[in-house]
């Protein structure tokens, strides 16, 4: 198989691994780009116009997954601090108790390919992983809903 498909398998595979692990704790209704959001919102407020331009997509885009993650409590509009005539967007309880399953299941997958597996296979597979991000010339500020 080519590298490309091996690789898309690999997230296709490891994203439906994380869906059904978050339904099965109660968030059977996350959209497909709502974790790029639940990251972007991790440590810091946003304006809309900001997540939007931080996924690389139009304000109108990220307007729709936001006001579906509002009505869905992961995410709320805040008074901007710096104007009051704007709001920023935070992660509500929701959305941090969201945010804070997916990285468990993360730490958990990884922990049990280095069971299945070697740990010199899983730190191979991680360096190629970063060389391949370096490469391209991305970072985790990069990441962007496709």
């Amino acid at each position: 198989m080519d590298i490309g498909i091996l690789l898309a398998l690999a997230y296709q595979g490891f994203t439906d691994e994380l869906r059904a692990d978050l339904q099965a704790r109660g968030f059977d209704d996350l959209g497909s780009a709502y974790g790029y959001v639940f990251r972007a919102l991790a440590n810091d407020a946003l304006r809309l116009s900001d997540l939007a331009q931080q996924l690389r997509m139009s304000i109108q885009g990220a307007a729709k997954i936001v006001d579906e993650m509002c009505e869905r409590g992961f995410v709320e509009r805040v008074p901007d601090p710096a104007d009051g005539r704007a709001k920023t967007l935070v992660l509500a309880a929701r959305g941090k108790t969201a945010l804070a399953a997916a990285r468990r299941f993360h730490a958990k997958y990884e922990r049990t390919l280095r069971a299945t597996s070697s740990e010199r296979e899983v730190d191979t597979l991680r360096r190629a992983l970063e060389l391949m991000i370096s490469r391209a010339g991305l970072n985790g500020a990069a990441l962007r809903a496709l």
